[in-house]
């Protein structure tokens, strides 16, 4: 495996009895980008982020983290890796800068050092006028940035995120991701899970898991530009008349209603499927307008995880 990467993976899987959990997944992520998991709740994400930490043994394949054989090396990991988990882990009975002085102290910092960081941190993540605020009373939101601060506190290489915005409102999402541009842009890669469409977007790469298998991966516009289907929108004042007439083109995969639309996967190879779609509301008295669009994420995930479906079928 090669030092061009900061995280290898070949073959990694991990059984739970009878359930493979994440199965075969390989990974070539490089240094100082966002990498995403995207994929639903149970489909392998967690448990590959705790494999690539050290925390959990495979049952096979092997991993290279910043240079170092997982889990083999693992001890030697943690000094060089930031981790936060979806739920809040650091201890409500203390104070933000006890916290943060406590997880300086766990990592070893030198006293001095340790007090710079913990004045940076609380100063970048807006937290200086909470510093002895208990954290078990602050807001999601506060406790998303004493965690990311926590994380960084020991300036690791590389950053794991487990699914660390699924209790905070938009606006705090949009400043977390925020900062992960920022540690980023300074030379910190960052791994994160999530199951928003829009967060996986601002990735500069992801992986779509399902049920533990790798399906897709790429940077999300290319995965958008290639998806095998056609995406094509249908407004009409009837829906429910229109979903039903689209239910019987068997060419249609798939069909959800966004506000008052109909977006629709068509296989591709179905010729001029814009028309075929335009004349069966017509025949079913549904009038519309039927127009082609350009694939979200949603789509491709849709699409990727549909053709598995039908190849475990087989």
């Amino acid at each position: 495996m090669s030092d061009a990467f900061a995280i290898e993976a070949k073959g990694l899987t991990r059984r739970f009895g009878d359930l493979t959990a994440v199965d075969h997944v390989d990974l070539s992520i490089p240094h100082a980008q966002i990498y995403g998991f995207l994929g639903p709740n149970g489909c392998g994400k967690s448990t590959t982020i705790r494999m690539l930490c050290g925390l959990l043994m495979p049952s096979d394949g092997a991993a290279t983290v910043l240079g170092l054989s997982i889990p083999r090396e693992a001890e030697k990991l943690r000094s060089k890796i930031g981790y936060m988990t979806q739920r809040f882990s650091l201890y409500e009975d203390l104070t933000v800068e006890e916290n943060l002085e406590f997880i300086g102290e766990v990592y070893s910092i030198a006293r001095r050092r340790r007090h710079e960081r913990v004045e940076e941190l609380l100063e970048l993540y807006r937290l200086r006028d909470r510093r002895q605020q208990f954290a078990g009373t602050m807001s999601g939101g506060q406790r998303q940035r004493l965690a990311l601060a926590a994380a960084t506190l020991h300036e690791p290489e590389l950053l794991f995120l487990d699914e660390p915005t699924s209790a905070v409102d938009p606006q705090s999402r949009r400043d977390f991701w925020e900062s992960l541009f920022a540690l980023c842009d300074s030379g910190t890669t960052v791994l994160v899970s999530t199951h928003y469409m829009d967060e996986a977007e601002r990735c500069h790469s992801l992986a779509i898991l399902d049920r533990g298998a790798l399906v897709a991966e790429g940077p999300p516009h290319k995965l958008t530009a290639e998806i095998a289907e056609t995406v094509l929108e249908v407004q009409a004042a009837d829906l429910r008349a229109a979903r039903s007439a689209l239910d019987g083109i068997s060419a249609v995969e798939s069909i959800a209603q966004l506000g008052s639309r109909l977006h629709a996967l068509i296989d591709a190879e179905l010729a001029d499927p814009a028309e075929t779609v335009k004349r069966t509301l017509a025949e079913a008295g549904v009038e519309a307008r039927v127009e082609q669009v350009e694939a979200g994420l949603e789509d491709v995930f849709v699409s990727v995880t549909r053709q598995r479906g039908e190849e475990s079928r087989s």
